[in-house]
């Protein structure tokens, strides 16, 4: 019945991009191969400025990166534009060992007041933004094959005769707070002011500058930030020098935290179909 596919997904480090493009590629194969795939990637701010609308002869995959347990505040201006219009979607978040908590819910109440019919929903693991031991290398092969199968059984939904039924997924309502680190005496702090710094092993070749999903390093002085940082770490994974970090000491205690408690493969992909 869906005879055009499309992915939509936030990815600033590729994890979530690389769990939404498989799912859509395994649909596709199964319909023979004769179904183009159309990849919107939004994570740049230019992309953001578009509007995009589907119809109901589409099948979209959409994935967004959990950031302490929701869909990103900053993502919400963009995603509540887009025209849905009864197309058939599946709603996707990513997160990094630690847990999902309301964002699968809350991605899927998104899609829904969008005009989107969610049919199924998967939460799956990437390594963190922060770190390179918190689900270091995720999605690995043993995900990718969650991710196929997860495919297959959205295809024979799909597939079925009739009306396709939207999913049930697991969080709350209301949906919790944002997830919040805390300081050595049990007190909530705050780390969304804190931005990276950036040291003399820089080259000055720009990357991070690009890679920004905010769009907040100055391209003349990649010193500097000039909007707000979301703690994506693109600038950090993708510097050829490994001249970004942060050394911000609530940040640091909260990274160290995440490893010492959620390092290791404890969690496995979470799919409702």
């Amino acid at each position: 019945m869906n005879q055009k596919i499309n992915t939509l997904y936030f990815s600033a480090t590729g994890t979530t991009e690389k769990i939404v493009t498989g799912v859509a590629k395994k649909i596709a194969e199964n319909y023979g191969g004769e179904i183009a795939i159309n990849n919107i990637d939004f994570t740049l701010p230019e992309a953001r400025k578009k509007t995009f609308s589907f119809d109901k002869d589409t099948l979209v995959i959409a994935g967004v990166p959990v950031y302490a347990g929701r869909v990103p505040n900053v993502l919400l201006k963009f995603l509540n534009q887009i025209s849905g219009n009864c197309a058939t979607a599946v709603a996707v978040v990513l997160y990094g060992n630690r847990h999902y908590d309301d964002a699968l819910i809350e991605f899927k109440d998104i899609l829904e007041a969008d005009g989107f019919i969610v049919i199924a929903g998967g939460a799956f693991i990437g390594e963190h933004s922060f770190s390179t031991t918190l689900a270091s290398n995720r999605p690995d092969r043993q995900d990718m094959a969650m991710a196929a199968d997860f495919a297959d059984k959205i295809y024979d939904k799909i597939k079925r005769p009739g009306k396709i039924p939207s999913v049930v997924v697991k969080g709350k309502i209301p949906y919790r707070d944002y997830y919040r680190p805390m300081d050595p005496n049990g007190n909530p702090v705050s780390i969304l002011k804190v931005t990276p710094k950036t040291n003399s092993d820089c080259i000055d070749c720009k990357l991070c500058a690009e890679v920004c999903p905010m769009g907040s390093i100055d391209s003349a002085d990649v010193s500097k930030i000039t909007g707000i940082c979301i703690k994506c770490c693109a600038c950090i994974k993708k510097c050829p020098g490994g001249a970004k970090y942060f050394d911000d000491e609530s940040y640091l205690r909260h990274k160290h935290e995440l490893e010492a408690e959620f390092t290791g493969r404890r969690l496995e992909p979470e799919c409702f179909v």
